[in-house]
């Protein structure tokens, strides 16, 4: 009973920290690259990431592979060529959100951290918005990433198929993580 007793007081601490963070599953990524001979979209609908909202720290995993085409081809390419997504299995972002208010509504919101793309980690400035109705939060954000700054390589021959700088949105619903 005494074991019982400490287990539930325990528990019950960390309850407000809990409270605090939030989880975002099969969150929305999208890519687009605009170049001369042919636009380039692709998807990925496995994106996580972790949001404290007690001190603004966020982080995102994106998997590589999980990127879908219209075409094939394409998609092998992507992870084979240019991305070596077994090498680089996954994008990350670990930053913070510094104008967040923990408040019904929607808020324009600026976020800073590092960023790992193909094994390279750079510091990135963004801008978004976040939506909160009751315990759900919802994060969007548009931005451009230059391939340059992350090492991805573009061969000379296809340098009009594919643009230097791509258009990334992230679309996540989070949830508390006491859920």
């Amino acid at each position: 009973m005494k074991t019982l007793l400490a287990l539930l007081l325990i528990t019950l601490s960390f309850a407000p920290v809990l409270a605090q963070q939030y989880k975002a599953e099969n969150g929305y990524v999208r890519f687009f690259s605009e170049a001369a001979l042919e636009d380039i979209a692709a998807e990925n609908k496995k994106g996580s990431s972790i949001f404290d909202v007690s001190n603004g720290n966020i982080v995102f995993s994106i998997p590589i592979t999980s990127f879908e085409f219209e075409k094939s081809l394409m998609r092998e390419h992507f992870n084979e060529k240019y991305m070596e997504s077994e090498k680089y299995p996954k994008a990350v972002f670990k930053g913070n959100i510094t104008d967040f208010e923990d408040r019904e509504g929607t808020q324009n919101l600026q976020a800073h951290g590092n960023m790992t793309i193909h094994g390279v980690t750079r510091q990135i400035n963004t801008k978004g918005k976040i939506m909160k109705e009751g315990d759900q939060l919802r994060l969007t954000s548009t931005f451009i990433v230059r391939l340059e700054d992350y090492e991805v390589k573009i061969p000379k021959l296809l340098w009009q198929n594919i643009a230097e700088e791509v258009e990334v949105t992230l679309d996540f619903q989070y949830k508390p993580l006491a859920q």
